[in-house]
């Protein structure tokens, strides 16, 4: 009895940890109060689940003052709390990539890209069709997520964003930064003529997320 309370109390542990480190993935940083607020659970048990995962080397944390009083501590994701959230066969894309390099040159990736494009533009034109711009945002969102991108729509000061948490490529696209162009490309196509996109955060450069402002081009 006492073995199997033991490992139930690590489940529960290992959920509770895998819950933390999804909301710090998906949202960035954060105190340890917005966090049990999110997750419903009490500012204690988020604060000792975070103490063991700083202990992991999961997290960290940065004590921030934004107003009058104490400095609030913001967790956040370390370079190995990322690494939790893998870049899918990351080993292989490499391989491919190097091999069509050297078989077929940088204008057989080129074409390879540009095939990739063409389809993913395809499918997306065809999932996003007859749909007003904000709904063609959070379907595209939908879109992505279920291809690994952890991907929201947003609305940010009157900015309609898209918004991707991880990047499941971003292995391919550090050593081959048309993977991004490309994808620039697709969402311009899917969302229309008339729509301008800009990319205003990249994780290949170093930041949390890629985030995409949304606009519709003046007339």
């Amino acid at each position: 009895m006492l073995f199997l309370f033991e490992r139930t109390v690590g489940l529960n542990q290992d959920r509770a940890a895998d819950r933390l480190l999804y909301a710090l993935k998906s949202s960035g940083p954060q105190t340890a109060t917005t966090l049990a607020e999110q997750l419903q659970v009490t500012a204690v048990a988020v604060r000792q689940t975070l103490e063991r995962l700083e202990a992991d080397g999961l997290v960290d944390f940065e004590d921030k003052r934004v107003s009058v009083g104490r400095p609030k501590r913001h967790w956040r994701l370390t370079g190995a709390g990322h690494a939790r959230f893998p870049d899918r066969h990351s080993a292989l894309s490499l391989e491919i990539i190097n091999a069509t390099i050297a078989v077929f040159g940088e204008e057989g990736l080129d074409r390879l890209i540009g095939h990739r494009e063409a389809r993913t533009q395809a499918q997306y034109g065809q999932a996003l069709a007859g749909l007003s711009l904000d709904q063609k945002v959070r379907r595209l969102a939908e879109l992505r997520s279920a291809e690994g991108y952890m991907a929201e729509a947003r609305d940010e000061d009157g900015d309609l964003l898209l918004v991707e948490n991880h990047c499941p490529i971003c292995i391919a696209a550090t050593r081959c930064q048309n993977f991004c162009r490309s994808e620039l490309a697709v969402f311009e196509a899917a969302l229309g003529p008339g729509v301008a996109v800009e990319r205003i955060d990249h994780i290949v450069s170093g930041a949390r997320r890629c985030a995409y402002r949304i606009t519709r081009k003046a007339a």
